[in-house]
This record gives C-alpha cells, sequence and structure tokens, in this order.
C-alpha cells in the first residue's frame, strides 16, 4: 500500500478473491451509495473525499457506486481515489433509464456502452473494475447484455462483470456468455434468503456475493431504535422494517446480538460484519457510512475471530428471534428478479 493521504500509517486488512477469476479486494468494501443517495441530503464532496481516503488509510480497496446514485457520486470515487489509483477496485453499475432509478430499466446495449464512457470519465481512469448490471432488464435479453460487457472487457474498458439483485436462471444465462464475477444483493443476519438456494449455484460457477446492507440499513449497529428519527428522504421512513412495531420487535433481536458482541469485546455492527464473512470464503461486504468513526468501526469487522460455539449462538439466536417486517415495499421488491 502507498504511504497514507491522510496523514496517518496505513493499515493493511484480509483480502479475498470475488469469484473464481474475479478481483482481489479487502474483505470489507465501502458503498458509497449513501454519501449521495437514500439516506438524505448528500454528503458534502470535501468529507466525502476525505471519508474514501481514510478507508483506503483503514485497509479498504474496494469502492462501490452507481450511475442511479447521482454523477456526483462516481466523481466523488473518481477525485478521492486518485492517488492511488491502481491500488483499489472500482465497481459501478448500469440498468436505468438516463441514470433514473425511478425512470424505469433500461440495459440495452447503447446504453450499456454510453453509461460506460460517461462512468469512466466521471471516475476519472481508463477502466472499470466491476462493472455491474443493477437490476434486470426483462426487455433485454441476458445474453445481450452479458455480450455488451464482454466486449467492453475485450475493449479494455471493463475487466469483470458482475449482477445485481439478478435470479438464479439469469445468473447462468450471463455466465455461459461472460463469467461473472460478482452477485450484488442484500445479505445479513437479517435477510438470509439467498442461503438455501442461491449459495449453491455461487459456489458450482465460482461467483462472489457483494453483500449490500450488511448491517440491515444500520439497524444491526444497535444504534437504532423506537424513538430514532430519519430525515426526510431517507428510504428506511417508508421500509416496513422499520415502522414502530417491527422496530420493536428487532431492536430486541439486536440487543441479543449486543450481548454476544460485548462478550468478544466487540460492537454489534463488527459481529455483524464478521458473521458475513465467517459464512463463505468468497463474501466481500460493503457496509456504507458518512461518518469516518463508523467506517473504522466496520473496518473493524475483519478482525472478530467468531468461533464455532459463537456461531452456533447466533445461528440459535437467529432461529428463535425472527426478523419483523419485509425488507422492500411491494413496489420494490417488484424490481428484484427472483
Amino acid at each position: 500500500m502507498d504511504e497514507p493521504v491522510t496523514g496517518r500509517k496505513a493499515i493493511m486488512m484480509k483480502t479475498r478473491i470475488l469469484g473464481s477469476n474475479g478481483p482481489e479486494v479487502s474483505a470489507i468494501g465501502l458503498g458509497c451509495m449513501g454519501l449521495t443517495f437514500g439516506y438524505g441530503p448528500a454528503t458534502d464532496t470535501s468529507d466525502a473525499v476525505a471519508l474514501i481516503r481514510a478507508a483506503y488509510d483503514r485497509g479498504i480497496t474496494f469502492f462501490d457506486s452507481a450511475e442511479a446514485y447521482g454523477t456526483a457520486n462516481e466523481e466523488m470515487v473518481g477525485e478521492a481515489v486518485q492517488p492511488f489509483r491502481d491500488k483499489v477496485v472500482i465497481a459501478t453499475k448500469f440498468g436505468f433509464k438516463d441514470g433514473s432509478s425511478a425512470a424505469g430499466l433500461d440495459s440495452s446495449p447503447a446504453r450499456i456502452r454510453l453509461v460506460a464512457e460517461q462512468s469512466l470519465k466521471r471516475l476519472k481512469t481508463d477502466v472499470i473494475d466491476l462493472f455491474y448490471q443493477h437490476r434486470v432488464d426483462p426487455n433485454v435479453p441476458m445474453e445481450d447484455v452479458a455480450g455488451t460487457v464482454k466486449d467492453l472487457i475485450a475493449e479494455g474498458k471493463v475487466r469483470h462483470f458482475g449482477l445485481s439483485e439478478a435470479g438464479i436462471a439469469n445468473i447462468r444465462r450471463a455466465h455461459a456468455v461472460q463469467p461473472v464475477a460478482a452477485l450484488q444483493s442484500e445479505y445479513s443476519m437479517f435477510s438470509r434468503e439467498l442461503e438455501d438456494e442461491f449459495f449453491p449455484v455461487l459456489d458450482e460457477l465460482g461467483i462472489g456475493l457483494v453483500p449490500f446492507s450488511p448491517l440491515g440499513k444500520g439497524f444491526l449497529t444497535g444504534k437504532i431504535d423506537t424513538a430514532t428519527k430519519f430525515a426526510e428522504g431517507d428510504i428506511r421512513n417508508n421500509l416496513p422494517r422499520f415502522q414502530d412495531e417491527a422496530r420493536e420487535a428487532n431492536a430486541n433481536l439486536v440487543k441479543r446480538i449486543g450481548e454476544i458482541a460485548d462478550a468478544k469485546a466487540a460492537t454489534p455492527a463488527q459481529v455483524a460484519l464478521g458473521w458475513l464473512l465467517a459464512q463463505k470464503p468468497w463474501i466481500v461486504p460493503i457496509p456504507g457510512t458518512t461518518k469516518k468513526h463508523r467506517m473504522e468501526e466496520n473496518a473493524g469487522g475483519a478482525d472478530v475471530d467468531l468461533t464455532a460455539d459463537d456461531l452456533k449462538s447466533l445461528g440459535d439466536l437467529l432461529a428463535q428471534v425472527p426478523v419483523t417486517g419485509d425488507r422492500y415495499t411491494p413496489a420494490m421488491q417488484a424490481t428484484i428478479d427472483r
């Protein structure tokens, strides 16, 4: 790792490889969505750049962006990583009309190519390390999507192909055209739907998993309770899992997780991330935050050593105290390819 860019001694983190032939990345990445999208007002560019550079100094080498998070998001990431661009992996995404998740889907080959060119400019780079389809577009054959990314890889503009929230049939169709390095989907102690059907397929095909919302959209930090107020524009205001009755029930589960964390001299967030890393060697969570101290805390999750007894205790707890409330509204769930 290069000299630290924030004046502190850089820290090395354990690494993992996404997919059979995918990129090597830090065991925990940084999801950058919340810097500009989904959780209230956007972060100032200078603060965002400082956060990303501090994350690099903390050993994080995997940064996740998307066209749909607003042009400023990729620009922030691009500016931040300039001093160490060749030492990090940048992921970004295509798949929405005019880059807006509210405008509907568009993964036409022409749109994919346009997004690639625009993202390269905003990221100030000559190659996108990992290019995801943000959501499956039912109007465009997956073979055309994968084929377009395959061509971009051949042209040297993209290194690896990824899918986000794709179903098993489309994962297989894409992988048959261009090997998929990573599937990005929600996965955490709060959202375990992938385990039974998806994990065997990812194992079989050699595809990594990049869980977004690995802390249950903040719930697993232990800092959210029935009194917590979210900013205007924060998506959690509308999610079933964050409504009053569900929030109260889920707070009880997090309290129990916190007791296990106390015994490990760790935080609930660190245990939640350590639990994810313990599930499979090809899992790389990307917790997001706008706060430097939370980023530092999350990075510490890579160092939490959960024993077999710890994992059994957590497994028993999750079986006994189910999560209350759906993760998405029905309209949001309709965009998920299952």
